[in-house]
């Protein structure tokens, strides 16, 4: 007579909505508070007990981070620079993935590994480096001392993502679309890139929300008031002795907004990409 199995504790669905829920309340738990907290006034913010839904909320904080700083400015600056280490890292990614994924390269093997590598270093050890190349090149203080590095950082994940996508792709089409008279770079950019549009999508959100939140770079590249992100701008609300949270929370969640609706529009192509990338056709 065989023994049943002792009932697990918890079923698989179980598992995974605990798992869910725990990673859903990860996610969104910073950001409201972050939300109440920006409603809130000073006087409520530091009442004891704490209250964790606002009772009076208050647009003064809003209010407040655009007059208190350049706001716009910051947000005018951080936008064009995500926009165009974006559009410049998807133009090199495609032609980096379509030669790994369609040329026959000698060691193709030891160049995946290399840009893996590449991708694991640490910001700050490339800090001095990018800080020397920027200077030699007379490109302080510019958008283009934060466009170039962030597109070669993003460059390694952007290029990984669309070679699993273009090797996917059937040869047959391409050849097709040159028989009709493309060339190689027509076929890529007319049948391959359409073709790959979730994995696009996909390695586009990642580089521009990488150009966007980036501090570091920002910070040490450009001393020009005119030309601060918003991650620098953000930290000039706190003073020697005080730090208006309310505010900084306000001007935290207008920083916020532009990336939740970038992830909202996009969410089905960026899900779909993250996870057909990996499977082979």
């Amino acid at each position: 007579m065989t023994a049943t199995p002792a009932p697990s504790l918890l079923s698989g669905a179980a598992l995974r909505l605990i798992v869910a829920a725990i990673l859903l309340i990860n996610g969104l738990f910073p950001a409201l508070w972050i939300l109440f907290t920006s409603l809130k006034t000073e006087a409520e913010l530091t009442a004891r007990p704490i209250t964790w839904v606002p009772h009076d909320p208050t647009l003064a904080n809003y209010v407040t981070a655009f007059s208190d700083q350049p706001l716009h400015l910051f947000l005018f600056n951080s936008f064009m620079v995500a926009i165009l280490s974006t559009m410049l890292t998807l133009f090199v990614s495609v032609l980096a993935a379509y030669a790994i994924a369609r040329l026959n390269l000698r060691h193709r093997g030891l160049i995946l590994s290399a840009i893996i590598a590449v991708s694991t270093f640490p910001l700050v050890t490339l800090l001095v480096p990018l800080f020397e190349t920027m200077r030699a090149l007379s490109l302080l203080n510019s958008w283009t001392a934060l466009v170039l590095p962030y597109t070669v950082l993003s460059l390694p994940v952007c290029t990984l993502i669309l070679v699993s996508f273009f090797e996917n792709i059937p040869r047959d089409l391409e050849n097709a679309a040159m028989i009709d008279g493309c060339t190689r770079i027509g076929a890529l950019f007319k049948v391959v890139v359409p073709l790959s549009a979730p994995g696009v999508f996909t390695a586009g959100i990642l580089a521009f929300v990488n150009a966007w939140d980036e501090f570091l770079l920002a910070l040490s590249f450009n001393s020009n008031p005119g030309l601060r992100t918003l991650p620098v701008g953000i930290q000039l609300y706190q003073g020697e002795f005080a730090f208006p949270w309310p505010v900084i929370s306000a001007a935290l969640v207008v920083g916020i907004v532009p990336v939740a609706i970038l992830i909202v529009l996009f969410q089905e192509r960026v899900v779909s990409g993250l996870t057909a990338g990996g499977i082979k056709g």
